[in-house]
């Protein structure tokens, strides 16, 4: 969607979040910016404030649906949103649970984070017959990681939703765009210990974004080296994957 006017951004407190809120910021632009983190939250919208958008900040936790819907529609009333972007997620490193727990934890917010935020906006873009939505992958979404398999199984769950709702919404009139990053400076890659390559400022990333959005590009995966490293991955044979997560950093 070119130019939208109100637009709401999860987790917008960090990261891709942060630095899309800044891109978009504007004079007659309206922002919905949620987040965890009331202080980060709060200096986020002070800065987009200061670019001349209305801002509309809350602390809210995407993995609770009531809370995120709810706060979904007071947003529509305040300005009828054009483009949600759920971008809320997390990545938990193996040596902070269980497998278990930390696959609980992390499919709370990367992907049923992802329905509570996707699916409202959906109802109410229907009911008017247009809209976008984009929803923040990842590459590790094209091969699961042996370093991070909950992480890696969360964003190829949403990545294929997010594909799959692209052709069962455009008939409404919606627009569905699926984001794919690489490394991109945020507080999830602030933590790892091991060499990220092509690794990537925020800002530029959300120019990246940006411009895929306006395009209405069905899948924006980037950095372009990447790209070619991820469809790699996702043909290698098993054993290859075998012998390169034998290797692999764990997080």
């Amino acid at each position: 969607m070119k130019n939208p006017k109100s637009i709401l951004i999860t987790g917008a407190s960090s990261g891709i979040g942060e630095a899309l809120a800044l891109r978009y910021a504007a004079p007659g632009v309206t922002l919905h910016l949620c987040g965890r983190d009331r202080a980060r939250l709060g200096d986020v919208a002070a800065r987009c404030a200061g670019q001349g958008a209305a801002v509309n900040a809350d602390v809210v936790d995407v993995a609770d649906e009531a809370a995120t819907r709810d706060w979904i529609e007071r947003c529509e009333a305040v300005r009828p949103l054009d483009l949600v972007i759920a971008n809320a997620g997390v990545g938990i490193g193996q040596s902070e649970g269980t497998l278990a727990r930390v696959a609980e934890l992390t499919f709370a917010v990367n992907v049923d984070g992802v329905f509570h935020t996707v699916h409202p906006a959906a109802e109410i873009m229907r009911r008017r017959g247009r809209g976008q939505i984009a929803i923040v992958s990842s590459v590790a979404g094209y091969q699961g990681l042996a370093s991070t398999p909950a992480y890696s199984a969360s964003k190829a769950a949403v990545k294929a939703y997010g594909e799959a709702l692209r052709g069962y919404l455009e008939p409404d009139g919606i627009e569905v765009c699926v984001i794919c990053p690489g490394f991109v400076a945020s507080r999830i890659t602030d933590r790892n210990e091991f060499a990220m390559p092509f690794f990537m400022p925020a800002d530029r990333a959300a120019r990246i974004i940006e411009r895929g959005l306006a395009r209405n590009r069905g899948r924006i995966t980037f950095p372009w080296q990447m790209v070619i490293v991820a469809r790699l991955l996702a043909n290698l044979p098993m054993w290859a994957v075998d012998w390169t997560a034998r290797r692999a950093p764990r997080k």
